[in-house]
């Protein structure tokens, strides 16, 4: 799939969530790269058997205190060559594509990988 329509369908994700969610995500970027960097896979201390499909980079909300301002955007990363690893078909990218960016943008609500684990998330 090239860039630009992995790219629409990643926007597509995002301006298709609830807007109780959608009008909270301020101060962010999404962007899409075609995999992760050394820096990035180390920050992340995965596994060996795991691969980095999305990467929420930031002060997550419920860090922010009264000081929190005048600083660069959280950054969410979607990693477009290893989500087309995983699937066969366009309908199968899109649907990894939403899992990514919720379970991305959860981080940015302050949501750890060990609670996604225990709401059944991850």
């Amino acid at each position: 799939m090239d860039r630009a329509r992995f790219e629409e369908l990643v926007t597509q994700t995002v301006k298709s969530l609830p807007d109780e969610f959608l009008n909270r995500l301020d101060n962010i970027d999404v962007i899409v790269e075609d995999q992760a960097t050394v820096t990035q896979l180390r920050k992340s201390r995965l596994k060996a058997n795991q691969i980095l499909l999305g990467l929420y980079e930031g002060v997550p909300r419920t860090k922010r205190g009264s000081g929190y301002g005048l600083v660069l955007p959280d950054k969410i990363t979607i990693f477009q060559k290893q989500i087309e690893a995983l699937c066969r078909t366009e309908e199968e990218i899109v649907a990894e594509i939403g899992r990514v960016v919720k379970h991305e943008i959860a981080h940015h609500f302050g949501i750890s990988d060990a609670r996604l684990h225990e709401l059944g998330r991850y």
